[in-house]
């Protein structure tokens, strides 16, 4: 299983990831520490747990609304009943859960 390392708020961090998902990892961790730096430039170094908890419910709510806009009839543009939004819902919950686990290790430091 491959090893993917990236960078987030300045700590490097190493995440194992299923093959050939080395580049979509390092683009969701780039996503992460850009919310991140957001949150810095605005809260200032609040602590990298907290950060990345921050960061975990501003990303959950960036796609709250984007599952909403794809569910509003009004834009005409209502989601297929293809599982889209459970998988990405699923994804995302799985990136919180490993954010969280990193985030109790960083404050047990």
């Amino acid at each position: 299983m491959p090893q993917v390392s990236f960078l987030i708020n300045g700590r490097p961090y190493e995440v194992a990831c299923g093959d050939g998902e080395e580049n979509h990892l390092r683009d969701l961790a780039d996503y992460v520490d850009q919310t991140v730096q957001k949150l810095v430039a605005s809260v200032g170094q609040a602590g990298d747990a907290r950060l990345l908890v921050m960061a975990c419910l501003t990303i959950a709510d960036d796609l709250s609304e984007a599952l909403q806009k794809l569910d509003d009839p009004e834009s005409g543009a209502a989601a297929q009943d293809t599982g889209a939004e459970q998988d990405a819902a699923g994804t995302l919950e799985n990136y919180a859960e490993r954010l969280e686990k990193i985030a109790v290790r960083l404050e047990a430091t």
